[in-house]
C-alpha cells in the first residue's frame, strides 16, 4: 500500500511540474451492487459513494480518486432441499486510477475512462440464515482487500461533473465460494480547483 501511495504522489508531482491542466473536486452518488456467487441466486443492493478526485491533463487525462463506498449483495440457494439466504454490506475505501479521453469544449466536455481500482474493507455487516448444518459456516470470510476495474463515461458542464461507471472484480471477495463484486455507480461532482 505504501508503494501505491508513493507512486501516486510522484505521478501527481510530475504532472503538476509539467504544468498540465489540473482540477480537484468532490463527488458523491448512489451505486447498485451484487455479488456473483457460485451456485446461488444473487440480487442487488443499493449503496452510496462519496470522496474526492483529481484530474491531470486535457484530451488524454489521468484521474486518481479516493472515496468511501457502501456496497454488497443478497443471495439465496437455488435448490429447495437446502434453504440458505444471506445479505452482506461492505464499507470500503476505494482508490481507482483512471485513464481517460475527453471530447468537447471547456464548458461542455464528454469523457470516457477505464482503469484499476483497489478496495480496502473497512467494515462488514452480514446476516445469514441457513437450514444446512455447518455447510455455510465459512461463507462470510471475506478478504480485506480486492482489486477490480472500472469503465465508464461522464460529462462536465462548467464545474459540475457526472459519471456513470461499471466496476467488476478481478480478485475474489471470498476465494472459497468464488464471490466477486459487480457495481454500477452514478456520481455527481463539483470541481473546486
Amino acid at each position: 500500500m505504501k508503494k501505491y501511495v508513493l507512486s501516486l504522489a510522484i505521478l501527481i508531482a510530475f504532472s503538476i511540474s509539467a504544468k498540465a491542466q489540473f482540477s480537484l473536486g468532490i463527488k458523491a452518488g448512489p451505486n447498485f451492487s451484487s455479488i456473483n456467487t457460485d451456485n446461488l441466486h444473487e440480487s442487488t443492493l443499493a449503496g452510496f459513494q462519496a470522496g474526492v478526485f483529481a484530474r491531470f491533463g486535457t484530451g488524454l487525462y489521468l484521474q486518481p480518486e479516493a472515496y468511501l463506498g457502501s456496497s454488497g449483495g443478497k443471495f439465496d440457494s437455488n435448490d429447495n432441499s437446502d434453504d440458505f439466504s444471506g445479505k452482506v454490506r461492505f464499507t470500503t475505501l476505494n482508490v481507482p486510477l483512471l485513464l481517460g479521453e475527453s471530447f468537447g469544449t471547456s464548458n461542455m466536455n464528454f469523457r470516457i475512462m477505464a482503469g484499476p481500482v483497489y478496495s480496502y474493507l473497512l467494515n462488514t455487516d452480514k446476516s445469514f440464515s441457513a437450514n444446512v448444518d455447518g455447510a455455510y459456516a465459512d461463507f462470510g470470510h471475506y478478504n480485506n482487500s480486492t482489486l477490480g476495474y472500472q469503465v465508464g463515461a461522464g460529462v462536465d458542464v462548467g464545474a459540475a461533473t457526472v459519471d456513470l461507471r461499471y466496476e467488476g472484480g478481478l480478485s475474489k471477495l471470498n476465494s472459497d465460494y468464488g464471490q466477486r463484486a459487480n457495481i454500477w455507480s452514478l456520481s455527481v461532482g463539483f470541481k473546486i480547483l
